[in-house]
Formats: C-alpha cells, structure tokens, sequence
C-alpha cells in the first residue's frame, strides 16, 4: 500500500472526527451569509491542503514536535474555516474549536484504553484478513458510542453559555491550554510507546511498557475530561459575573426610572399649581378668559396629550412616560408603531427591550446643544413574516464600536453600557438579528424578528 496513501487516510480521518465535534460544539453559533456555499468551499480547500500536510506528516511525523506542528496546522487551518462560515468572534470560534478538539482527544483515548486491551489480550488475533475491517467498524461504533456520551454529559453543559458570545481574554488562554494539553501530550504518547511496542502496534511483550500505555492513556481522558470540566465552571462563572452586570444594570434602570417618573410627576404637579392659581385668580376678578389666557391654559395641559397608543397597554405605558420626558427636555419624539405584532414578547423582555433603545437615545439626543437636532424616530413594522424595529437619532461626538455595539461614552462602565449588551441578548434570545451603525451624525438601530418561527436572514441568523 502507498504510504502517501495511509498518512492522507490518517490526516482526513482526525479532519472528519473533529468536524463531527464541530457540529456539536458550534451549533448555537451564528451563520454567515451564504453558509453551505462557504461551508462547502471551504472544506474543499481544506481537503486539498490536507495533501501537502499529510507529505509533512510523512516527513516529520515521528518527532514529537514535527507531529505536534502538523496537528496544530491543521487545527489552524480548521479554526480559519470556521471564522469563515460563523459570524462570531474570534476568540468564541477557538474556543468552541478548542473544546471540540479536545471532545475528540478524549473520545479517541478512551479507545485505545479499549483497543490496547484487546490488543494485549490478543482477541484479534483470529481477525486475519478482515482485520481492517473489523477494527473500522469496532472504531466507528465505539466513537459514535463515546461522541454521544461526552457530548451529553460534557459538551452540551457548555452550549448555554456559549450562546451570549461574550468570552473574554480568560476564554481566549483557556483555549489555548487546551490546544497545548491536546497536541503535545497525545504526541508524545503516541510516538514513543510506539517505539515500546515490539509485539505490533499497541502490544507490548513487557508487560510494564503495557501498563504504562495504559495509564498514559488514562492520564490524557483526564486531562481532557478536566479541561472540559474547567472550560464549563469557566463559562459558568463568566454567566454568573454578567448576570450579577444585568442584576447592577437592572437596579440602576430602576433608579434612573424612579428620577424620570418622579421629575414627570414633579412637572404635572407644577402644571396643575399653575392652572389652579390662574383659575383661582379669573375667578376672584370675575374675568372672562380671554383668548390669550385660553392659550396660555392649554399649552399647560398639552402635557396630557403625550399618552402614546401602539396596541400593547404594556408599550402604550412606557412610550407615554418617554414622551412626557421628551416633553420636559425638548426632545421631538416621533412613533409609528404596530404593538399588537409584539405579542411573541414577554413583558419584562419588551420593556427592558424598548426600554433600553429609547432611554440610550433620549441620552444621546439630550445632549445635543441645537434643539432642532434633539429628534428620535421609533419604527415597528411587519412586512411579510418580518418584523423590523427601527430607531434612528442625531447624536454628538464620537460612537466607538466593539463586536458590532456601541460603547459607552461615560466613565463609569459600571453603571453604563450594558443597555446595549441587554438588547442583544434578548434579540438573539428570540432568533432575531440586530446591526447598529453611525453615520454623519445619525445613530441607526435595526432588529429584525421572524414572525413565522424560522430564523431570519438568508441565512444570517442561522443557527447550526
């Protein structure tokens, strides 16, 4: 047989197996436009490299370092391939790769636990010619067997977690400890207890060198089993963190709520101080209201003309507290808004929802010194089975963007500039898809919800 031959079998059967963790590991990640097609070409030219590869893999395979290079080579090669079909940050595809590399060193182990034993015990001594075959369909059933097995009980642990796409520097090292513990270990093992092994592959006629195979075996499920587990308390204790930033968040909108609801009851107070006092006087001078009064009386009242009707009481509630506010800062608040077609919303998400988008753009558009500029446009609209909301406002400054968000301008980050990370949580939450831009002084927000329960875009906002 050709060793070319067998060296490529080795490098597109490891390929295969990883891609099946891929699956796994990436299926609460968002898709890139396009996917199959990009999917498709880039497995095609990852197929076409893995030739050249397997040619180094022959060349160099039997040093520790050359295999470990060839193996991180193609992780490399597989990781550029999946930044290219998600639309997701770097760090969160190496680290969903990372720990789908690491699912399929521990599943591997655990076979050659199984394999060195039959091995050793020489059970497939009497497989003659069809030992290949054998031993395939033994492989094959035992690694759909353990992917499932560590797929339940370790990977699907972290897919919650992975799904708020906000990993950290921390995330980006672990990824890179479970690269390391992966390559280099399963290297070493398999070169130099290949050199032990002196009855075939895998036997040993000392029955030490078996034993320590063995336990070199074990140690990697370990290791591996260990990251896995330290991957997820990792995520776990980054979920927690935010959902301590969401619980700080929350307080703080609470505290912001309470001061725009009480200078609005302030203002209706004063408002009604005056429209008792001028009534009081008309009334002591027995005057008729002149037609100056009379307007001087309902710019006074115009406050209670604010109340908002969307078709949703809950939205109705808050949009008309918005308004008065607007009404008090010179903000022209504009709403065209279909609120009966947010009934797939609960209550706490719309109004943190539409809370939030509002309240980041009154911020913004107090700000502005020219009055004429102080305009906010809010826009809920179906079309189709598409439900599209929209917000646009002038704002003033500089808007710095990270990972597709605009970042706080205050100083304390604390407190501020969680509103946004709230939005798209609950957006993507809902299947939905949302882009923020700022351009020439204009700051444009736009979600987009399926009302037919498929996700949106073609395919963006997928989910493998």
């Amino acid at each position: 047989m050709d060793i070319g031959f067998v060296y490529r079998a080795i490098i597109l059967e490891f390929l295969l197996e990883l891609y099946v963790f891929y699956a796994l590991t990436a299926c609460e990640l968002h898709r890139r436009q396009r996917f199959p097609l990009r999917l498709i070409a880039g497995a095609a030219v990852l197929l076409v490299a893995a030739y050249p590869v397997a040619a180094i893999y022959q060349r160099f395979g039997n040093d520790v370092w050359g295999r470990s290079f060839v193996y991180l080579l193609l992780f490399s090669l597989s990781v550029v391939h999946m930044c290219f079909v998600f639309d997701e940050g770097k760090s969160t595809v190496l680290f969903c790769c990372s720990v789908a590399y690491a699912a399929q060193n521990l599943t591997y182990k655990l076979f050659l636990i199984l394999w060195c034993g039959i091995r050793q015990l020489r059970l497939c001594d009497g497989w003659g010619s069809n030992f290949d075959l054998i031993y395939h369909i033994l492989y094959y059933a035992f690694f759909v067997a353990a992917a499932a097995a560590v797929y339940f009980f370790l990977v699907r642990r972290l897919l919650p977690y992975l799904s708020n796409r906000r990993l950290d520097k921390g995330m980006f090292a672990l990824a890179v400890l479970i690269l390391g513990l992966t390559v280099i270990l399963c290297s070493f093992e398999d070169i130099y207890f290949a050199m032990l092994s002196d009855g075939g592959e895998n036997r040993y006629t000392v029955f030490e060198y078996f034993v320590l195979r063995q336990t070199g075996n074990v140690f990697s499920v370990i290791c591996c089993a260990m990251v896995l587990l330290l991957s997820f308390k990792t995520v776990e204790g980054k979920e927690l963190q935010q959902q301590l930033q969401y619980l700080r968040h929350a307080v703080h909108q609470s505290q912001r709520q309470y001061e725009i609801s009480k200078d609005t009851i302030d203002r209706i107070n004063v408002k009604c101080h005056d429209i008792r006092y001028r009534l009081e006087m008309m009334a002591a001078a027995h005057q008729d209201v002149s037609p100056e009064d009379m307007g001087d009386l309902q710019e006074s009242i115009s406050i209670y003309d604010a109340s908002a009707e969307t078709g949703n009481h809950l939205l109705d509630v808050l949009l008309t507290e918005k308004s008065l506010y607007c009404e008090q800062n010179g903000i022209s608040f504009s709403c065209m808004i279909d609120g009966a077609r947010l009934s797939f919303l609960r209550d706490g998400d719309l109004y943190c929802l539409f809370g939030n988008i509002v309240d980041n753009a009154l911020e913004a558009a107090r700000q502005i010194p020219d009055r004429e500029r102080r305009v906010v446009n809010l826009v809920v609209k179906t079309k189709g089975g598409i439900l599209l909301i929209q917000e646009d406002n002038y704002y003033t400054g500089e808007l710095e963007f990270r990972d597709g968000l605009p970042q706080t301008t205050k100083e304390d980050r604390d407190c501020h500039g969680f509103g946004m990370q709230s939005i798209r949580m609950i957006v993507h939450h809902y299947g939905g898809e949302l882009t923020a831009s700022a351009e020439e002084g204009i700051y444009h927000l736009s979600i987009v919800f399926s009302l037919d329960g498929q996700p949106v875009g073609e395919p963006a906002g997928q989910k493998a």
